[in-house]
């Protein structure tokens, strides 16, 4: 049998391609051949060539035939139509911003996507919702018009080894940096989704060895765990034997933190992952506090250039004496707040259990 991926070499690329080996196929890849990554086998075919350019795709597709293509990079909209007729499975990953408000949450009323957000909720109505998700949502349209069987997988942002932009950097290189302190909005505490590579992979791979669920759906596919910005946080100073204060401020101030965040609000962005869970048994291959905690290490093993593109292209720009001054005026204007007495203290209200929670009544129960 073979297999052609699109792409192959970015963070979930060479988990497919030596997962489809495992799984007894013949596996090509076609990419511009920019990037190589040594976990791709010798034996793997490369085609170089740009997957963007649909005459390209047409030219290579109108001489090639595979039992399964797994398109991962490129412009999806045209490998879907050029490769109609000539591929028996056809698995696409795309991404989230599909859905309404991911991108700008105050596209709903309150503000902020549903949590969690399902593959049946609202997606995004057209190009004044958000450009780049009407897009995409209009190449999923085309690859099931031009697959009907087709399996379509909606990656989160991924995270690991070979990401182009890791956008747990602005935390590991604070930390390598030997910084006391890092900025988060609102005490860190906004969920945001993403796959370790790995994981999402497996995803992947999931539709192809079930096809008799898979043909026709779209998936989510995420960690089984949401860390919230603070946990992350935690996690890879943790990983990478540091320590670091948390600084927690209103989002309106806390401008540092706008790379980590990635969005215009602190709402949440969490996935409904239960429909790859019940129809493909999905479940992490690595938990994720572990596999962030492997990110950060290697990142750290291997950072990436300091005022590169990478630090360019996250919009960060360490600027520690401009944090040094927020912060101190953020505690001045804390130390200038006057003592509030309360005439009764609120509570964390009664109930069961917890803080607020009534003293036994009988002081023979166990």
């Amino acid at each position: 049998m073979k297999a052609l991926v699109i792409g192959g070499t970015g963070p979930t690329g060479h988990h497919i391609v030596n997962g489809l080996i495992a799984r007894g196929y013949t596996v090509e890849i076609l990419h511009r051949g920019t990037h190589e990554v040594e976990e791709i086998p010798r034996e793997v075919v490369h085609h170089h060539a740009d997957p963007y350019d649909p005459a390209v795709l047409r030219e290579f597709f109108d001489a090639r035939r595979y039992a399964l293509c797994v398109a991962t990079y490129g412009r999806l909209r045209a490998i879907a139509q050029e490769s109609a007729g000539k591929v028996e499975r056809f698995i696409s990953a795309g991404g989230v911003p599909a859905y309404r408000g991911y991108m700008h949450p105050q596209a709903f009323e309150p503000a902020g996507l549903p949590v969690p957000t399902g593959e049946d909720a609202a997606k995004v109505r057209g190009p004044e919702d958000d450009d780049k998700g009407w897009r995409i949502l209009r190449t999923e349209e085309t690859v099931f018009e031009c697959h009907p069987g087709a399996t379509h997988i909606r990656y989160p942002y991924v995270y690991g080894r070979h990401q182009p932009i890791p956008c747990e950097w602005p935390i590991v290189r604070r930390i390598l940096d030997g910084r006391a302190f890092i900025i988060l909005p609102d005490g860190g505490l906004t969920l945001h989704h993403m796959g370790y590579a790995q994981n999402v992979a497996h995803g992947v791979l999931l539709a192809v060895d079930r096809p008799e669920n898979a043909r026709g759906r779209i998936y989510n596919c995420a960690d089984d765990e949401a860390l919230t910005l603070r946990q992350r946080t935690e996690i890879i100073a943790a990983a990478l034997g540091r320590a670091i204060e948390i600084v927690s401020m209103p989002w309106e101030l806390a401008v540092p933190a706008r790379p980590l965040v990635m969005q215009p609000l602190t709402t949440h962005r969490v996935l409904d992952t239960s429909r790859i869970r019940v129809e493909l048994g999905y479940a992490d291959r690595v938990p994720a506090r572990e596999a962030l905690a492997i990110t950060a290490r290697e990142l750290a093993a291997t950072p990436p250039a300091r005022g590169g593109v990478e630090e360019m292209v996250l919009q960060d720009p360490f600027d520690y004496s401009a944090e040094d001054r927020l912060r101190a005026a953020w505690e001045s204007a804390l130390a200038s707040m006057p003592a509030i007495a309360f005439d009764t203290e609120p509570g964390f209200t009664m109930s069961y259990s917890g803080p607020g929670g009534r003293a036994r009544s009988n002081n023979s129960f166990t």
